[in-house]
């Protein structure tokens, strides 16, 4: 299958399992995400949302089904996988910035390494980027002087740096004190509204309300819900769906 097959389809997901051993974590998954679709996925812990996200890069093995990104379908053993992963970039709940260097070092790395960009280029383009998530004056800084809000945002910044065409969030401000949760967010809103292509596994319930073309509700394996935000939050129809957002609204 390639992209024209469903025009303006990033993200095509058909029946995907997952299993770690015994433990069957995602339970047969369809979903599509179209080019420019901020998509949010909420659920309970345990629901297989990380799992899920994960799966989209192929960052966990997939056990059966097929996850199609750009047209190239990520279970066929000839696809070049670091070629797929050079378009999606990807920001996990813990910051994984390499401490002994500054934030511009941290985020230039990549496009040097993979032969992208000169240094010159690189270092150009890494200031523009911090620009964008509020730090150019702190691109000096090593993560040990910077803010947990601003390790994220660095983060970010260092997804971008490859000019990614998708952007995935793993719970990205869970691991924030509270304060800062909302630097963080405001930078994926900025992303939302230059109409990056994103899938956001999030707590947030404001912010998918706010930012989500759509949602989807996650639980025990499987997608139990999906629509816009005001349908899901407004008038969700599936009582699992109710019962979870009456414990956290």
């Amino acid at each position: 299958m390639t992209v024209d097959d469903k025009i303006g389809v990033k993200i095509a997901v058909k029946d995907l399992h997952k299993a770690f051993g015994d433990n069957e974590v995602l339970k047969g998954i369809d979903a599509d995400v179209v080019n420019g679709e901020v998509v949010c996925v909420i659920g309970p812990s345990g629901s297989g949302k990380s799992t899920f996200l994960r799966c989209l890069n192929k960052l966990e093995d997939i056990t059966s089904g097929t996850v199609v990104v750009d047209g190239h379908d990520l279970t066929d053993k000839k696809v070049d996988l670091d070629k797929v992963r050079q378009h999606i970039g990807m920001v996990f709940q813990h910051f994984n910035l390499f401490p002994h260097m500054t934030a511009l070092e941290n985020v230039m790395l990549a496009p040097v390494e993979t032969k992208q960009q000169t240094k010159a280029e690189a270092k150009e383009s890494a200031l523009k980027l911090l620009d964008q998530v509020g730090l150019s004056d702190r691109a000096h800084y090593k993560p040990a002087n910077l803010s947990g809000g601003q390790k994220q945002r660095v983060a970010i910044a260092r997804a971008l740096a490859m000019s990614p065409s998708i952007m995935l969030f793993d719970e990205a401000t869970s691991a924030l004190d509270p304060e800062m949760v909302g630097e963080v967010l405001q930078v994926l809103r900025d992303l939302a509204k230059g109409g990056m292509t994103m899938v956001v596994v999030t707590h947030e319930m404001g912010f998918a309300h706010e930012v989500a073309d759509r949602v989807i509700f996650m639980a025990d394996g499987v997608i139990v819900e999906e629509g816009t935000p005001e349908q899901i939050f407004g008038s969700p129809q599936h009582s699992r769906t109710q019962d979870f957002l009456n414990k956290v609204l």
